[in-house]
């Protein structure tokens, strides 16, 4: 049994921690911490109230280095799992070689005054971490993550060599807003307002934000239309997979989320640079944020389901093939048990099975590991056994163009 602290007390904290809390025989003391002491309280509120353990709570800012680093000599865990805003990955980083402690996030580095989002900056502490003996793992949510983990699976038992790949993410779930985002609205926004990007044939292909759209029948959620774009995951299948010769990321959008967003955009409010207002400098993203509704209050109102998977063509025993590997996770069953919406738990749950896997010795390494570099089947089994069943089919032909 092991102890482990949690930075960050959004929707995926919540459901990494209540997670934890449902598997004492890994995690025997849960430290969650954030800047707002209040949210932590809440959550642990939760946990003893869905699962009888007491949960400690700490404030926290995580951008400050020396606290961070005491915070974790004070609770002295076995691993850091960062579920806070990405912008702090490399705080949290340091604070974990400072302190000697391994450490495991959801999403790769962003600069706050920069829309750009990429594994450099994590990937150069290879040999910080690897000189210390201590573990980074990268992208342990689900996409990044699990996505990667069923890319993996793929190459090890279903194919003997991927030549195409596709991840699809559809969140066919209904909240009754006319626009809201399921995760934090700053790093969605920043995401899907970027230039589309996607590999092939050795080289990477650009062109605009959600210009390239087709339509495709997902299980239990029906026809929709899914765009292409760029994600970070993208990133370490190239160069994990580099025989792949072209990997895409599509996600769905509704007409309604993509009006409203055309409008933010054309008026100026998805900007990231400040302007002046009142005297003040504002971040019109920032203050948009502010307005919109938090993601951890859709949990209650949201029902559908959300379905997100890989379809990898290839060969097996000579022949071509194509396989789709997926999850489908229900919104309300989601919130039954851990109180937040499906977006939440599709994240938090593959946190929570990274830190089990590093705690128990099953994932070990000195240096900094993307999920694509580490055995898939442990991990593809506790998908099944913590709430995130996978499901395989034979396609009959590759993702149209």
């Amino acid at each position: 049994m092991s102890r482990v602290l949690v930075i960050g007390a959004g929707g995926v904290g919540s459901v990494a921690v209540h997670k934890m809390a449902m598997s004492q025989d890994v995690f025997s003391h849960i430290t969650l911490a954030s800047r707002r002491r209040s949210k932590c309280d809440a959550i642990a509120a939760s946990v003893k109230q869905r699962t009888g353990v007491t949960i400690d709570t700490a404030e926290l800012d995580a951008d400050d280095i020396a606290a961070t680093t005491a915070l974790i000599k004070a609770v002295k865990p076995g691993l850091v799992v960062n579920l806070a805003l990405p912008y702090q990955d490399l705080a949290i980083m340091e604070a974990c070689l400072a302190a000697g402690v391994n450490y495991l996030d959801t999403a790769n580095y962003e600069p706050r005054d920069q829309a750009k989002f990429e594994y450099s900056w994590q990937w150069a502490y290879q040999e910080r971490f690897k000189a210390a003996g201590l573990m980074a793992l990268l992208g342990c949510g689900f996409d990044p993550g699990v996505t990667s983990v069923f890319t993996t699976y793929v190459a090890k038992r279903l194919l003997d060599g991927i030549e195409t790949l596709d991840i699809l993410d559809c969140n066919g779930g209904d909240h009754g807003h006319p626009f809201a985002t399921n995760f934090n609205p700053e790093i969605n926004i920043r995401e899907v307002t970027a230039p589309s990007r996607h590999w092939e044939n050795g080289s990477w292909v650009e062109g605009p934000p959600l210009a390239q759209k087709q339509t495709f029948d997902f299980d239990q959620v029906g026809p929709r239309n899914m765009y292409l774009m760029y994600h970070e995951e993208l990133e370490s299948l190239v160069r994990f997979y580099p025989e792949i010769s072209r990997i895409r990321f599509w996600m769905t959008f509704g007409d309604s989320y993509l009006k409203h967003l055309e409008v933010l955009t054309n008026i100026g409010m998805t900007r990231i640079d400040p302007v002046m207002f009142e005297g003040r400098e504002i971040i019109p993203l920032q203050f948009l944020k502010a307005l919109l509704p938090e993601p951890a209050s859709l949990g209650p109102v949201t029902k559908g389901k959300t379905n997100i998977g890989v379809i990898a063509t290839g060969t097996k025993g000579g022949a071509e093939k194509t396989v789709y590997v997926l999850n489908i996770c229900d919104h309300e069953e989601a919130y039954a048990e851990t109180g937040n919406q499906a977006v939440s738990y599709t994240t938090g749950v593959p946190a929570m099975i990274g830190a089990a896997l590093m705690l128990t010795g099953q994932w070990t390494g000195a240096g900094v590991f993307n999920m694509e570099q580490l055995d898939p089947d442990p991990f593809m089994d506790m998908l099944n056994r913590h709430g995130l069943p996978w499901q395989v089919k034979d396609l009959a032909a590759p993702l149209a163009f």
